[in-house]
């Protein structure tokens, strides 16, 4: 299916190419480059994602004063479909479209899913406002563009789990609905910061994450940071103690390039060769 889904995406895009990048470059609220592509697939091939994820009980956790939230890039013991439509974005032929209507120069896909991935958000699931890590796992290219592919059907703006895009002080976000089959492109920089605001509902929000990455900084500086978090604009004691474990997370990264922990990755080798 992933030749199928590459097929439909590039019609997708050729065909609404102009009006993409005017949405992508035109003036907003937020400095933050962002395109939104509604319909991005036919409905009946969307609908099949969400049940192909997994219960959440078998994805990652991660729980902390900066998210609660449950991801997975063990796509190789799941669905087919799901690595199907993650490794669609990753094919050159849609890396590279997608940078014509960008205009994002020398990009790379992520095919180990350094910053990839599926996510699910449930009931009280957030994520804070943060500015994404400035590069790859090898710091050897800078993270330029999100690419967020929301497959819940029926999702309703009022569920929230929805993206907001934040004005440089981190006072006033743009939201965005998560809703179905919408695409989401999102230049990330020193100054784009996003959050994903708190589930309400007793439904899961799925997302299929992708990234691009270039050699050339998207800030036209040399910079180095981790993801690194503040806290929504009321929280002013959470603000304080995720700016200094932000602080502290990237000095630790400065000393040891590699990172301190196991690096979570999608190992290649696990994809079949007729899929590679």
């Amino acid at each position: 299916m992933r030749e199928e889904f590459v097929r439909l995406i590039l019609e997708r895009l050729d065909r609404d190419g102009k009006k993409i990048a005017a949405d992508f470059n035109a003036e907003k609220e937020v400095k933050t480059k962002y395109a939104v592509i509604d319909d991005l697939l036919p409905a009946e091939i969307a609908a099949k994602f969400a049940p192909a994820f997994p219960p959440l009980e078998e994805m990652r956790l991660m729980k902390s004063i900066r998210e609660t939230k449950r991801t997975s890039k063990s796509l190789d013991k799941f669905d087919p479909l799901l690595s199907d439509i993650t490794f669609a974005f990753q094919d050159e032929r849609i890396v590279k479209r997608v940078c014509e209507i960008t205009a994002i120069k020398d990009a790379v896909g992520d095919p180990h899913l350094y910053a990839g991935g599926l996510s699910a958000m449930a009931r009280g699931h957030f994520l804070q406002p943060h500015i994404d890590n400035s590069h790859d796992g090898e710091r050897k290219n800078y993270r330029v563009l999100n690419l967020l592919y929301y497959v819940s059907p029926d999702w309703k703006a009022e569920n929230g789990g929805n993206l907001e895009l934040w004005d440089d002080k981190v006072t006033k976000p743009v939201e965005i609905p998560s809703i179905f089959n919408r695409l989401v492109l999102m230049s990330t920089n020193a100054k784009s910061w996003h959050s994903v605001n708190q589930v309400n509902a007793d439904s899961v929000r799925y997302c299929v994450s992708n990234y691009y990455f270039s050699p050339h900084s998207p800030n036209g500086y040399e910079t180095f940071h981790v993801t690194y978090f503040a806290a929504r604009p009321e929280q002013k004691l959470r603000r304080i103690a995720t700016k200094i474990d932000s602080e502290l997370r990237t000095l630790l990264r400065k000393l040891k390039k590699e990172g301190f922990g196991k690096r979570d990755v999608f190992e290649v080798e696990a994809v079949p060769k007729s899929e590679r």
